[in-house]
């Protein structure tokens, strides 16, 4: 290489180093912005997360399609990084490779054969996204830049290795199949004209290269660089286990998160670590169903967000800045930004102008907000472990306790439980007025009344008030006395756990509860407590010990599946039903508990179990998570409804559930279709009870 190439080489890996680095800093700084976080530790649980799902790609390989491609590119391009550095030197040093000895041409076969099936899984990539048009994945020009880069740096490197051959007159070797066959197609150049189109297509590939570099940051692809710090940095608390206020602190005078930089730093890393590969959208029930929130859109609008602010915080202007349209309503616009206004963004910069959007109102709406049914299906998606939900309940408790914000039948919902202790106001005395529907077949302990009781049964709002509940609750009770239980329940000391309020952003009524009732379990001794409601359930499981509750804590599903083992209850009747069973999220993706109610069912004799399309961790929500149970769907179609038609699918009789909720939603989803006179929903212990 001549001196001049030499210096224009040295000056342009200096430039594009200089500038990717550049953009990284930028975005570390962007990060700093957020509020610090106590250090996180167990260092051996966080080398296993990214052992598994850095190295292997697990929870990437959950699509096995879009995941095989992905391996193929990843695990290509650490292998070409050898390849690249031999490539480079070699338009340095003419004729160069890396000391491997005899063991080279081995090596040269693996590089070119990985940049061939690199190439094709880019192929794949472009035909899945432009020509089949796979829904989750967006399309347009910058989707398509990397695409276009990654396969032009193939070419390159193939074309390269090719023209080099013949340049130093190579014969074509079974080392070298792919360049070889290029050789033999371009077998009548001359040497100069090889050593030309050499030099041609190592700049191409040098100047690509860089360019990439460069680019990667500023796009989607910088989850290349923060993803495995994102996988490294996740919470290892139980999943969607919410962090508490601390409403002493006298230096707060705003509770939730109204702007970006209230976010923690980890929650900002979030936000660059993000794919946009779609699967949360694909498997949300409230963007499935028509409505505003976009999970995928929620990030990315966050994100570029914190690009702009952070910029103009600290004074480093994006080369490439998001774009939001102006808006006459305070209110964010379609979810989908326009790249074709980028350039008009750019002129914005350029003049010095650096309007910075509201968090809430301008990026985010305040409809996708109260959309959010807190499922997590979104979160036990994502390939790099964001975490959307708590978010949303940050900026909705923003909304709640700041703003003075809620959607009316929520704030109502809100109202009826401090004063009454029930989302519907009801009177607090009704509240054990389901034991008169036993008719008195069954005893009914009351802790105020005995000491004599292994297990407190907490009943909860819905088991207590609505009417189709009830039935769960007396099926229960049914057959823990049929299995010889000790047990009790509080009556009408029984308040509402404080879930509902929590998810709605309420997180003051949400401790005032958890202390009122923690204080209650301890006047009465409880060791252990069990409900249907698997909202309470997840409640009193992970979020009561941060405010001192000392007790183990079961859903029903998990007693009736050990009582059936130890021999306790015994199913003796045949009940000749098709059950397919619908998994509740605060049962499934928040506590992983999927098969135990199904072991349940299985142990009735004539039961044959059908599965939905999603099923287990892929279950759609019934939309009553999040307080939605209280609110209207205001947009779109109803997701129970939807989740209705999803059981309807398999032709079952039964529709079984293990929680109150979902059995409701799934009832009324029944009848919007005038399917209940065929089709039942009924609750796993109801089930249970009838052949016992």
């Amino acid at each position: 290489m001549s001196q001049i190439n030499f210096i224009l080489f040295a000056l342009f890996m200096v430039f594009g180093l200089w500038m990717f680095f550049h953009v990284v800093y930028s975005r570390y700084l962007f990060i700093r912005l957020g509020r610090k976080e106590q250090g996180r530790k167990d260092f051996y649980a966080r080398f296993k997360l990214i052992l598994s799902n850095v190295v292997f790609q697990k929870k990437l390989l959950k699509d096995r399609k879009s995941g095989a491609m992905h391996v193929v590119m990843f695990y290509g391009f650490i292998i070409l990084q050898f390849g690249a550095v031999e490539l480079i030197l070699k338009g340095l040093i003419k004729g160069y490779e890396l000391p491997f000895g005899d063991a080279h041409k081995y090596f040269s076969l693996v590089q070119e054969l990985t940049s061939f099936f690199v190439f094709l899984a880019v192929s794949y990539a472009f035909y899945r996204r432009y020509i089949e048009k796979l829904r989750r994945l967006k399309r347009g020009l910058k989707a398509g830049f990397v695409l276009i880069f990654l396969s032009l740096l193939m070419m390159s490197v193939l074309f390269s290795l090719a023209f080099e051959q013949l340049c130093l007159s190579k014969p074509p070797s079974m080392y070298a199949p792919i360049s070889s066959m290029i050789v033999l197609a371009f077998s009548n150049l001359s040497q100069p004209m090889a050593a030309g189109l050499f030099f041609l297509t190592w700049w191409s590939h040098l100047i690509i290269l860089l360019a990439f570099a460069i680019y990667v940051p500023q796009s989607k692809h910088a989850h290349l660089i923060f993803a495995p710090f994102n996988v490294w940095f996740k919470k290892l608390e139980p999943p969607g286990k919410l962090s508490a206020i601390d409403f002493e602190d006298e230096t707060k005078d705003e509770f939730g998160t109204g702007k970006i930089e209230d976010f923690t730093q980890t929650q900002l890393i979030d936000l660059y670590a993000c794919v946009e590969c779609g699967r949360c959208t694909s498997m949300c029930p409230a963007s499935g169903t028509g409505k505003q929130l976009n999970p995928m859109e929620l990030i990315v609008k966050m994100r570029d967000h914190l690009t702009d602010k952070g910029s103009a915080i600290t004074s480093r202007t994006p080369w490439m800045p998001s774009f939001m349209p102006p808006k006459s309503t305070g209110s964010a616009l379609p979810n989908v930004h326009d790249a074709t206004d980028e350039v008009a963004a750019t002129n914005e910069y350029a003049g010095g102008i650096t309007k910075i959007d509201q968090l809430i109102g301008d990026v985010i709406t305040e409809q996708e907000l109260w959309a959010c049914t807190t499922c997590r299906n979104c979160e036990d998606q994502c390939p790099v472990m964001n975490e959307h939900v708590d978010k949303i309940i940050d900026m909705r408790r923003y909304l709640v306790l700041t703003e003075g914000k809620v959607p009316a039948e929520a704030q109502r919902a809100l109202n009826n439980i401090e004063r009454q202790g029930n989302p519907w106001g009801m009177n607090r005395r009704d509240r054990a007025i389901w034991v008169e529907g036993l008719h008195g077949e069954y005893k009914v302990p009351i802790v105020q009344e005995t000491d004599d009781f292994e297990y407190l049964f907490w009943v909860g709002s819905m088991g207590s008030y609505d009417n189709r509940s009830m039935k769960i609750t007396q099926s229960f009770i049914k057959i823990m006395s049929k299995a010889g239980v000790k047990f009790a329940i509080l009556g009408t000391e029984e308040k509402n756990s404080g879930d509902t309020a929590r998810r709605i952003g309420n997180e003051f009524l949400f401790q005032q509860l958890a202390q009122e009732n923690i204080v209650l379990f301890q006047s009465y001794g409880v060791k252990k407590i069990v409900t249907c409601d698997p909202h309470a359930f997840n409640t009193f499981k992970h979020e009561y010990p941060d405010f001192g509750l000392q007790a183990e804590i079961y859903h029903h599903s998990e007693l009736l599946a050990k009582w059936i083992q130890d021999g306790r209850i015994k199913p003796t009747q045949t009940l000749n039903e098709r059950i397919t069973f619908h998994d509740s999220c605060y049962l499934g993706r928040y506590n992983e508990i999927y098969d135990v109610p199904r072991d349940v069912l299985k142990a009735i004799p004539g039961v044959e179990i059908l599965e939905m399309k999603r099923s287990g961790c892929d279950s759609m929500c019934c939309g009553a998570g999040g307080g939605m149970m209280w609110m209207e769907e205001h947009e779109g179609s109803r997701m129970n409804v939807a989740r209705a038609e999803q059981a309807l699918e398999v032709n079952p009789t039964v529709i079984a559930s293990a929680c109150p909720y979902c059995l409701t939603m799934i009832g009324d989803g029944l009848k919007s279709k005038e399917a209940e006179q065929k089709v039942k929903s009924k609750d796993i212990a109801e089930i249970l009870a009838e052949v016992i």
